[in-house]
């Protein structure tokens, strides 16, 4: 008898939870019908579940609403502890990362966390962990800076941005976008190598800083110092799968 060779048979891709499914049909239909139209029904018929199989993971509109709120944080959580991870706890690798975060969803247009959003209008208690995690968030990246206020300044910076995305009230234009970002890579750039910099060098003598310009309000800027151009937003590296 001749033997027929085996083909090999590509193994099928998984197949998505059914929970994962409805978590991202509720969040396709905040984004395309509103946050305040969400239904259950709806969000059943968009999944492809019936309605008993929401109900089994979901009991309630406000169960699905809080899932919808843990998967945001937990995903930008993962996100920015995996961008962190790359720089081997360098100073103000989590600023830069939150940064990255940022010009990466723009340079995308992502659209904004909708699925958020309904949760915050149907609930305000949802506000609670949201809180919780930023009030985290902002200690982790005050403990990893060089400068606690200078992180503080930053995070601000940057919440302010994703919350006028995420209200969709973004009143500053693309060039106005550009120049704040170039500006803080070049304020957490400066701080990283200020806080690598020898308090003095090896005759003794104390190490140069920068100029303190009284009429400015500020330090000064060593002319070494290179800025990014506020033309051209730098292209924050993919994180390693």
């Amino acid at each position: 008898m001749s033997s027929v060779a085996r083909v090999p048979v590509p193994e099928s891709r998984p197949r998505k939870r059914a929970r994962d499914k409805i978590l991202e049909a509720a969040e396709e239909l905040a984004r395309v019908c509103g946050p305040g139209n969400l239904s259950l029904d709806a969000v059943a018929a968009r999944a492809g579940v019936s309605k008993g199989g929401l109900l089994y993971h979901f009991p309630t509109k406000a169960k699905l609403l809080q899932a919808l709120v843990e998967q945001f944080l937990a995903t930008f959580d993962r996100s920015l502890r995996e961008r962190e991870a790359r720089s081997a706890g360098a100073p103000n690798s989590l600023l830069r990362a939150y940064l990255d975060i940022l010009v990466g969803e723009h340079l995308c247009h992502q659209p904004p966390p909708s699925g958020l959003l309904a949760a915050l209008g149907e609930d305000p208690d949802f506000l609670a962990p949201v809180r919780r995690f930023d009030r985290s968030l902002l200690d982790r990246m005050k403990a990893n800076a060089g400068d606690p206020t200078l992180a503080l300044i930053v995070f601000l910076a940057l919440h302010g941005l994703k919350s006028q995305q995420l209200l969709n009230i973004e009143s500053v234009d693309e060039a106005e976008f550009k120049a704040v970002v170039a500006r803080l890579y070049d304020l957490i750039g400066d701080q990283a190598a200020a806080s690598r910099r020898p308090e003095s060098s090896d005759s003794g003598e104390a190490a140069a800083t920068p100029e303190f310009t009284e009429t400015a309000g500020r330090t000064a800027k060593p002319t070494s110092a290179r800025r990014k151009p506020a033309d051209a937003l730098p292209v924050p590296a993919a994180p390693k799968a």
